[in-house]
């Protein structure tokens, strides 16, 4: 049933529900710590895809991370039915109050039900009408303004039934002790000490990358009085060949490459080091922006409004429709080789670079 009202609950055992890519994962951390701020005595457990486990391993509010592994149907029929059934033992076996379902699946719906929660929030998403999302959910909350809305104050909408305010939205990315030791070694071999740039020009997707030759010609010019730019990718091979034609590319003795030699979470204790992150639309970006360190996002055909950095001034968003046309991003094909982000010229973005540092 759709409902407006507030609840009155305390609960204990708390579980979300997140099955996305990483950068959703972060924009899910508002909801995280807004729960834990709410009810600090509760415990809360966080469902994910395996992959995006790393965003979330070091968040000091979450008790357990259960993961679905998109792999096991690799390995079988029945195999598969065995993971998922010891999943679903384990969901229920952990007696939650509540559960706020973030996703849109039906298998998070499933999940939901199974869990046996006494308050089960969903969203009453347009194409979940039928009456088995409505059985596995008794509380969902409208979606009518989610068009309008930053994919932060969309999640948070979620957390209405508690009366908690999208307002206090605020994301964060954690990482050990352990990854905070490996980049400093990596800094100190390096002879990086501090005011330093990271340039992380990769994504998942192509067409959301800049240019290689712009990425060298921006790094040479905001490297020239000295400082250091440091270059990051994950290691998929695509990336690291990336990478290499843009230190090719590169003049300046100044620029140290740590692509493919980072975990998520010692990026993020690399990012928090840095003086000014710039990157294209990828989980990083949206790092930089939790972490509350100046970020220079370029963007391309994207949804502004849902996945711009989330935060204050400190983020600066440079955006290629403002150059030229943009294609619709619902009709892009994401195996193109065509990078969107053509029209941005250097010079706009070492301006507002320069801008940054000077501050």
């Amino acid at each position: 049933m759709v409902k407006s009202t507030q609840v009155n609950i305390t609960p204990h055992n708390i579980f979300v529900i997140k099955l996305r890519h990483h950068g959703d994962m972060i924009l899910t951390t508002p909801v995280i710590n807004s729960l834990h701020e709410r009810y600090p005595n509760a415990s809360i457990d966080v469902l994910l895809y395996k992959e995006t486990r790393p965003i979330l391993e070091a968040h000091p509010a979450i008790r357990c991370l259960h993961v679905i592994d998109r792999t096991w149907k690799q390995e079988g029929h029945w195999r598969k039915l065995r993971y998922e059934y010891a999943l679903l033992a384990s969901v229920r076996a952990s007696c939650y109050d509540v559960v706020v379902n973030l996703a849109d699946q039906w298998r998070s719906a499933l999940i939901t039900l199974f869990s046996g929660a006494s308050l089960r929030i969903g969203f009453a998403f347009d194409k979940r009408k039928s009456i088995f999302w409505r059985l596995c959910h008794n509380y969902l909350v409208p979606t009518d303004n989610h068009r309008h809305l930053h994919t932060v104050e969309q999640n948070m909408t979620a957390l209405a039934p508690f009366g908690i305010s999208p307002n206090v939205a605020r994301p964060s990315m954690h990482f050990s002790e352990t990854d905070a030791q490996k980049v400093d070694i990596l800094l100190l071999k390096q002879r990086v000490t501090s005011n330093f740039i990271i340039f992380h020009p990769t994504a998942r997707w192509e067409f959301k990358c800049w240019e290689d030759e712009k990425v060298a010609t921006t790094i040479d010019q905001l490297a020239h009085t000295g400082r250091k730019v440091i270059l990051t990718s994950a290691p998929e091979r695509y990336e690291l060949e990336m990478i290499a034609r843009i230190q090719s590319l590169c003049t300046t003795p100044n620029l140290i490459s740590l692509a493919g030699q980072l975990s998520l979470p010692q990026l993020a204790a690399l990012i928090i080091r840095a003086r000014l992150f710039i990157g294209v639309d990828s989980a990083p970006m949206h790092m930089s922006a939790a972490l509350g360190i100046p970020c220079i996002a370029l963007l391309g055909p994207t949804k502004l409004q849902f996945w711009r950095p989330w935060g204050g001034e400190d983020n600066r968003v440079i955006w290629a429709g403002d150059y030229g046309p943009l294609p619709d991003p619902d009709s892009i094909d994401t195996n193109t080789r065509q990078r969107y982000l053509s029209a941005i010229p250097v010079k706009d973005v070492v301006e507002i670079a320069k801008k940054v540092l000077n501050d």
